[in-house]
């Protein structure tokens, strides 16, 4: 490993995380129970539309404001 490998996850990969996990979980209570669970998938691509569109969405605040998970995105004086 690299001697410059951070032990902490950014932003963006906890939200893929949450995303491809609730995405799983959905699908197996929709094939299981119900498929008003397919509701959750929606809900979920909503979310993944708001961070790409806006830079925001509710679970990226959460997981900012409560857990202190930063971002990866460099600020613009550096790019």
């Amino acid at each position: 490993m690299p001697s410059s490998w951070n032990h902490c996850w950014p932003l963006e990969r906890v939200l893929f995380a949450l995303a491809g996990t609730v995405t799983l979980l959905s699908a197996l209570l929709a094939a299981t129970l119900s498929p008003w669970f397919l509701l959750l998938t929606v809900f979920v691509g909503i979310n993944q539309w708001l961070y790409v569109t806006v830079g925001a969405c509710p679970a990226s605040l959460v997981l900012q404001r409560l857990f202190g998970v930063t971002t990866c995105r460099r600020p613009v004086a550096e790019r």
